[in-house]
């Protein structure tokens, strides 16, 4: 078996795949449009980054992982369960295809994976990440592993329930911590005035004291979600990535400052929540290292 494992991570616009070697460190990149479609040509897409990451090895006989949206069946070898895109994505048997030995995972797992062993939660046992985009992803790590739980669900964080009446998200749980803080619901947030968390920000910085409300509303509100956890999980950390961390200082200190209220904090302990190192590779990176694990090589 050759020394080199390819990470993939399937995402809605871009494949954006990679090799590692056992310690961790990226040996090469591949980038490619997903371009989903109902032929399901993204799957020879995805054979072409293989192939290409495979030639660099000078090996056919790489792991693969795979990060993808989804629910993973029980023995993370295909993606059970994504309805309405990605076309012949569920139950697809990407060993027989790559004709390398292959593990999938959801790709927020993926990525709380790469920040656990080569990131901000390096040498961290217990450790909840979100990720904060269009919507709300999560992963949970428990005593060094990541969660998955029966009918590997675990880590959906972001259809938590934050206010009980409020409408319905995508899975039909009332106000959820992803239709408070989701790009996916900005418009609905701001009465149709901002189309982007980017644009809410732009005037939130320049004085618009509409603007600040619904920001700051959406921090505590998420900062609520964030101190239930910690009473749910205790985790040592909580990771945030996504776009809208790019908020900075804007998202994060008044997020400390909302979780000094709520936060449970006995004996002056308080979980610290950090920003998420690993860019655009993080899926990939973390689909490689579960499929190392998974296999038994390290």
């Amino acid at each position: 078996m050759s020394n080199t494992t390819i990470g993939i991570d399937l995402g809605g616009t871009r494949i954006k795949a990679a090799s590692i070697d056992r310690t961790g460190n990226i040996l090469h990149q591949h980038y490619q449009p997903t371009n989903d479609n109902e032929e399901g040509t993204w799957k020879d897409a995805i054979a072409v980054s293989v192939r290409e990451l495979q030639h660099n090895a000078g090996r056919s006989d790489t792991l693969i992982g795979i990060s993808a949206p989804g629910l993973p069946n029980d023995d993370n070898t295909a993606i059970s369960y994504m309805p309405g895109r990605l076309q012949g994505l569920e139950n697809f048997n990407w060993t027989g295809f790559l004709g390398s030995r292959t593990f999938v995972l959801n790709d927020a797992i993926a990525a709380m994976l790469a920040e656990a062993r080569s990131g901000a939660a390096k040498n961290k046992k217990n450790v909840v990440m979100l990720t904060l985009g269009t919507g709300v992803g999560g992963a949970i790590l428990i005593d060094g592993k990541p969660y998955q739980g029966a009918f590997n669900k675990a880590g959906h964080i972001g259809h938590m329930v934050i206010d009980s009446d409020g409408e319905p998200d995508i899975v039909g749980m009332p106000g959820s911590l992803e239709d408070v803080i989701g790009n996916c619901s900005i418009e609905k947030r701001t009465s149709g005035k901002f189309r982007s968390t980017r644009q809410l920000l732009d005037a939130y910085r320049s004085g618009d004291s509409f603007a600040g409300d619904i920001w700051l509303t959406s921090v505590r509100k998420l900062a609520v979600g964030l101190a239930s956890l910690t009473n749910i999980l205790s985790p040592e950390m909580i990771i945030l990535g996504g776009g809208i961390t790019e908020a900075g200082d804007d998202l994060f200190n008044p997020l400390e400052d909302f979780m000094a209220l709520y936060e449970w904090r006995t004996g002056g302990n308080r979980t610290v929540i950090a920003k998420a190192s690993h860019g655009d590779m993080a899926g990939a990176v973390g689909a490689a290292c579960f499929a190392l694990e998974a296999s038994g090589i390290i």
